[in-house]
């Protein structure tokens, strides 16, 4: 027997109920605002995308994973940086003591940032790829990428509300691509 959500011993995360604080709400928020952004901006980026070889899609797919590429070398050099100025925080984990806040926020920047990415370059690719008329979509997608790490990276230290929108920002236009392809797909097969 396969266990179940009824199974007391499967491990489900539990019912979200309502919002209940103020971060909770600023972070839908911020969530909501990125969404709408990524819809309207990929909307407008489609009706005026011009028809291009898969050559010259694949390049710009290319150049907009490489802006990704290097927001994760940024955010891998600002914690080597942070580290290299800390005599505390020098020798890593093999010091033996955990990080300073400073170099734990960095972490927490960079590790997000790699998700991101790793997340951004296969839809680049895939959407220049697969779906015709991406050409304008994926610089578009580059640029809410760019905009959306800066105001993450500005504002992480300020908490989750004041950094939803740079999230959502990078997330949802990464997503966003994914879904246009998988439909695009599916166009295909039916």
């Amino acid at each position: 027997m396969i266990p179940g959500p009824d199974d007391p011993g499967h491990p489900t995360r539990p019912v979200r109920g309502p919002v209940k604080d103020r971060r909770q709400t600023g972070v839908a928020r911020g969530m909501a605002a990125a969404l709408a952004v990524v819809i309207l901006t990929l909307a407008v980026s489609w009706s005026v995308g011009s028809t291009l070889s898969s050559t010259d899609r694949v390049l710009r797919a290319v150049a907009a994973a490489t802006v990704a590429a290097l927001w994760l070398a940024a955010a891998i050099g600002h914690v080597a940086a942070l580290r290299f100025d800390s005599p505390a925080d020098i020798d890593a984990a093999a010091g033996g003591s955990g990080d300073s806040p400073r170099v734990a926020m960095a972490n927490a920047v960079l590790r997000n940032t790699l998700e991101q990415v790793v997340l951004a370059i296969p839809a680049y690719l895939a959407l220049a790829w697969v779906v015709e008329g991406s050409g304008a979509m994926i610089p578009t997608l580059a640029a809410l990428f760019s905009v959306g790490r800066t105001l993450f990276w500005a504002s992480y230290a300020r908490g989750a509300a004041a950094r939803a929108f740079g999230f959502a920002l990078t997330f949802y236009s990464s997503v966003a691509a994914l879904v246009i392809v998988v439909m695009a797909l599916v166009g295909r097969l039916v």
